[in-house]
């Protein structure tokens, strides 16, 4: 039975990129948009604060998962990234597909959604810690976690792999 059939989807999920959205960086971040989709968000956030560099092949990556989100009647949205990425995503027009917001506290959730869990993380050895307030997504796949009011919710990390 699939999460769809189950009747349940996650609300919002934000992922908080720690590496570079481009060619190079696609093998890792391109499996973890996958499974985040697996879980049928409502709403999806990239969180570029820890991004420093997009090229054509991460603009690609994002209108994928923006089409695929869309299919679902589901939102990505882009948030806090650095003047130089907000440059090269208005030259693209990006920021007329998707909307981005400044830095602050996370995307509101969609109504009636809890807000993402928060705790703390273990790193993997060898890897620098999330930020605060997120956990990473295991190399396994995706997990599910419950809200105050039991609903699934979650956040997920995405470190470049040194």
């Amino acid at each position: 039975m699939t999460q769809q059939q189950a009747g349940w989807s996650v609300p919002l999920i934000e992922v908080a990129l720690g590496t570079e959205l481009d060619r190079a960086g696609l093998s890792v971040t391109g499996p973890v948009f996958d499974r985040v989709l697996a879980l049928s968000p409502g709403h999806v956030v990239v969180n570029l604060a820890g991004c420093r560099h997009v090229d054509a092949a991460g603009i690609g990556l994002l209108l994928d998962v923006h089409r695929r989100l869309a299919r679902r009647q589901a939102v990505l949205s882009l948030r806090d990234p650095n003047p130089r990425i907000r440059r090269i995503l208005q030259t693209a027009r990006l920021d007329q597909v998707l909307p981005v917001t400044g830095s602050g506290p996370p995307a509101a959730p969609l109504p009636d959604a809890p807000p993402p869990p928060v705790g703390p993380a273990s790193p993997p050895a060898g890897t620098a810690p999330p930020p605060a307030g997120t956990t990473p997504l295991p190399a396994g796949g995706a997990t599910r976690s419950s809200g105050p009011n039991g609903r699934p919710c979650g956040r997920a990390v995405v470190a470049s792999p040194s």
